[in-house]
């Protein structure tokens, strides 16, 4: 007898609290999840964060692409352009055409190269 007494007395009390305080666990509960939607995981917050670092991805890639396509350019150059090729071979291989004479000048004997120097 004193199980279906505190049967019936939990059965009455439910209702009696939920009358009482539902609104304050309906507000809990709703302000838990308007704080979980921003603060998430998968929230507000963490989708700005995704959308800004897709963006810096997608910049990262266009400048990539430029890169990658001026390089293809200048690989075409330094296969087909005769003239290109000869300025690297005299510039950077020292190299001379039958008959030329190549003098070097030491780096500490040359003069910086002045804009308001005269020729």
């Amino acid at each position: 007898m004193g199980a279906e007494k505190l049967s019936m007395d939990i059965k009455q009390r439910v209702p009696i609290f939920l009358k009482e305080h539902g609104r304050t666990l309906l507000g809990m509960f709703l302000l838990a999840m308007v704080v979980h939607d921003i603060l998430g995981a998968h929230g507000f917050l963490a989708m700005r964060r995704t959308q800004n670092e897709i963006q810096r991805v997608r910049r990262d890639i266009d400048r990539l692409n430029s890169e990658n396509s001026e390089l293809g350019d200048q690989v075409k150059a330094l296969k087909s352009d005769r003239h290109l090729i000869e300025k690297i071979a005299r510039e950077e291989l020292q190299q001379a055409k039958p008959g030329e004479i190549i003098i070097r000048i030491p780096q500490s004997q040359q003069t910086p190269a002045d804009s308001s120097a005269k020729p």
